[in-house]
């Protein structure tokens, strides 16, 4: 299966797609982890995704785009991935529209953890993880919800769209992710 969990920083999308990856399989393909890692190694991308990200804006698209693709052509994701992070905009969602069709691949869902702002700002003071600056965090909410929230009728429209409640226990949570995947498994079989 390959499946899209979207959804606004500190919603959780990495704790349900590890556990996801372990159940379906598949690898987990977090483009914020590929940039961390990268900007923590000093890679070229590294370095230039890094002014980008410490002002809380997005990475240019070639960057990311050409990571993603890299990985979408590793052996490891013939079978499926489970993409966290990518796309955010609606010119990422074509570009992955059309990298999946030049590789014989098709979406077969997208999930979205939808968690009020409150709840997230909550979360990051929980975690207190390196990138988490919470004028920084304020920022990456805000693109999120400009850039990123299109995408939910982008994909329903394609009828692609499972959209789960992003509140409670990790176990409360991947129940009900568990569920999504299970219809789309359903639709995918009927095809």
């Amino acid at each position: 299966m390959r499946l899209i969990l979207i959804g606004p920083p500190g919603a959780g999308k990495g704790t349900q797609c590890q556990r996801l990856a372990g159940m379906l399989q598949v690898p987990h393909l977090s483009t914020g982890e590929m940039l961390r890692v990268a900007v923590r190694e000093g890679t070229p991308a590294g370095r230039q995704a890094a002014a980008y990200m410490e002002q809380g804006r997005l990475v240019p698209d070639a960057l990311i785009v050409g990571m993603v693709n890299q990985r979408l052509q590793a052996p490891d994701c013939r079978e499926g991935c489970l993409l966290d992070g990518f796309p955010r905009t609606l010119s990422q969602a074509a570009t992955l529209d059309e990298l999946l069709e030049r590789q014989a691949m098709s979406l077969d869902g997208v999930i979205e953890l939808a968690v009020p702002r409150d709840e997230l700002v909550r979360r990051m003071l929980a975690r207190k993880r390196e990138d988490d600056d919470p004028e920084i965090f304020s920022r990456r909410i805000v693109s999120f919800e400009e850039q990123t929230a299109p995408l939910l009728d982008y994909y329903s429209r394609q009828g692609k769209l499972a959209s789960i409640d992003g509140l409670g226990s990790a176990d409360e949570i991947f129940a009900r992710v568990r569920l999504a995947v299970e219809r789309f498994r359903m639709r995918s079989r009927r095809r």
